[in-house]
């Protein structure tokens, strides 16, 4: 693994942040010519993507820390303070879909305030979000976060003692769940692009993606590792948050998908 992929000086380019970032310059680049060509100003666009980027990180920090109270009880202040009272440099900890979840509430919110058809916004931006899924994920391998459960497959990987994977789960063997969501990323993007080359009724793209990535992300956490904070049970099963917030995608994307079709054939 390689979390620190050089140093200039006192600075260390970390692999994790580096892949970020190029996932949001790749996202905004594409979801503003995207929108272009649906009649969204391309301004309008790389605005929201900003407040994308800054809820996407609030919202990501937020998850982590509702579901890791006992990490933080006395030391609130840690939540976004870079200077951390254990001496580190740096916010350590963010849970994805909590990202996910208050972007979302903010596109809603700037599509109301600009006036902005919201289901062409969204079917504009998917792709962007599939393909940053894609380049965020190998940075999490780098830094190897995000890690599996115990797994004895061929493609297993163990991880050094000084990443997140190798102090928690020493000298084992895991799923290398960075790159399942990686290769999920990029082969919902490749769909979402194929079936966008047929013209068809508004919030067709973003149901698909939706349901792709919500199904996607439900799957792959069956072999992911997660602290029994993150875990609830219903019916007798154990689910993560993670898992909850992945099944009302696929459901929120079912319903966007038979609504608005329905609503384009009775106008035809």
């Amino acid at each position: 693994m390689h979390p620190i992929l050089f140093r200039i000086g006192p600075l260390e380019i970390h692999s994790y942040g580096l892949m970020l970032a190029i996932s949001f310059f790749v996202g905004i680049l594409w979801a503003s010519k995207r929108g272009e060509e649906r009649g969204i100003k391309q301004s309008d666009v790389m605005d929201l993507s900003f407040i994308i980027v800054l809820c996407a990180i609030i919202g990501s920090r937020l998850l982590y820390v509702v579901t890791h109270l006992e990490q933080f009880r006395g030391r609130w202040t840690d939540t976004f303070n870079p200077f951390q009272s254990n001496g580190e440099i740096g916010i350590s900890g963010l849970t994805m879909l909590g990202g996910v979840v208050l972007s979302a509430v903010a596109i809603v919110v700037f599509c109301v305030v600009k006036n902005i058809n919201l289901l062409r916004l969204l079917d504009s931006l998917s792709p962007a979000f599939g393909i940053g899924i894609f380049i965020t994920r190998i940075g999490c391998f780098l830094n190897g976060c995000c890690f599996g459960k115990p797994s004895d497959l061929p493609w297993s990987v163990v991880f050094p003692l000084t990443s997140p994977a190798g102090y928690t789960l020493q000298g084992l063997h895991l799923h290398p769940t960075q790159l399942y969501s990686s290769l999920y990323g990029i082969l919902i993007t490749v769909i979402l692009v194929i079936l966008d080359r047929k013209k068809r009724f508004d919030g067709f793209i973003v149901s698909i993606f939706l349901v792709l990535y919500g199904a996607s992300r439900f799957l792959v956490d069956y072999v992911r590792y997660y602290e029994d904070s993150v875990k609830f049970l219903l019916l007798g099963f154990r689910f993560t948050v993670n898992q909850g917030i992945s099944f009302l995608m696929v459901l929120s994307g079912a319903v966007i998908f038979f609504i608005f079709k329905n609503l384009r054939k009775e106008t035809i």
